[in-house]
């Protein structure tokens, strides 16, 4: 049993002229989506609002066969909002309308406390940077608490390191939270842009280390267009596509790697897998794009 934990969010993209499409996103939907759709049983932990809104959004990932039962209600918020647009070269720019999200009070709602009971017994507990930014310190400590629970009974955390910086007061407030949940990972799934722009890596080898690579922790540190480096040794993408939108990417090959991991694969067998689905990723508009015949799964 996989369990992701975080905010899935209304998702408005550029269409053809002035036109707009109403989608939904998230990093860690996306990966749970993905996750699903390859077949693992895979639970979102989060909350909606009880608007139409929230009620379609639930009844689209039910579709995908992600387990919303997890999803908590609160009855004064709405699902948060973001508008994305991409330019020629198919890379994205975002605006967006989070501040009271619903998400935002996953872990101080009334079934807040059977929730956290629920997903203290997964097998693999999956969360992000962009997961602790939108929480209240309340809710951060609660979230590295679980993920206490989930390892003393044999399952695993595995967190990556989406850094976004207006979710964040400044850099260093992010590193500190990013650090503890290093602290409690087993895999770890870092961006390099991210750990440059956090002002601490040099290069991948570096933030590698920096996120415990040779110390029991398995870690994919994704370089965008040359690959990744997993566990110190690069694997390169297999094939270069031509890229139309860069919108979840990172969450398509982390769920291809989680995915081919749990399913027995070695980490390079794993990384290819992640280069193969987010590679298909971004050749469709849409962080999440419908499944289609060429979608490796």
């Amino acid at each position: 049993m996989i369990t992701v934990v975080g905010e899935a969010m209304l998702e408005l993209s550029r269409g053809a002229g002035d036109s707009w499409t109403l989608r939904y996103g998230g990093d860690v939907i996306n990966t749970a989506v993905h996750l699903a759709r390859s077949g693992e049983h895979v639970r979102l932990a989060s909350a909606l609002g009880t608007d139409p809104m929230s009620a379609q959004l639930i009844g689209q990932w039910q579709a995908e066969g992600v387990d919303t039962s997890l999803v908590l209600a609160a009855t004064d918020r709405l699902p948060g909002l973001y508008a994305i647009e991409t330019d020629a070269a198919g890379e994205r720019s975002f605006h967006y309308w989070r501040s009271e999200a619903a998400a935002r009070r996953m872990f101080d709602l009334p079934g807040s406390a059977a929730m956290v009971e629920q997903a203290a017994q997964s097998d693999l507990l999956y969360f992000s940077l962009i997961t602790l930014a939108i929480l209240p310190d309340a809710g951060r400590e609660a979230l590295l608490a679980l993920c206490v629970r989930v390892r003393a009974r044999g399952g695993r955390i595995a967190f990556d390191g989406n850094y976004r910086p207006r979710l964040w007061e400044d850099a260093a407030t992010a590193r500190h939270w990013r650090d503890r949940a290093i602290a409690l990972c087993d895999i770890g799934l870092p961006t390099l842009a991210d750990e440059v722009e956090m002002g601490e890596a040099d290069d991948a080898a570096d933030a590698a280390r920096r996120w415990g690579a040779g110390e029991g922790r398995e870690i994919i540190v994704k370089l965008g267009g040359d690959g990744c480096l997993v566990n110190e040794a690069l694997v390169p993408i297999p094939q270069v596509l031509a890229v139309v939108d860069s919108s979840g990417a990172g969450d398509a090959f982390n769920a291809g790697y989680l995915h081919a991991r749990l399913s027995g694969g070695s980490p390079h067998d794993a990384a290819l897998a992640g280069h193969r689905l987010a590679g298909w990723n971004i050749g469709r508009r849409g962080a999440i794009p419908p499944k289609d015949a060429d979608a490796p799964y």
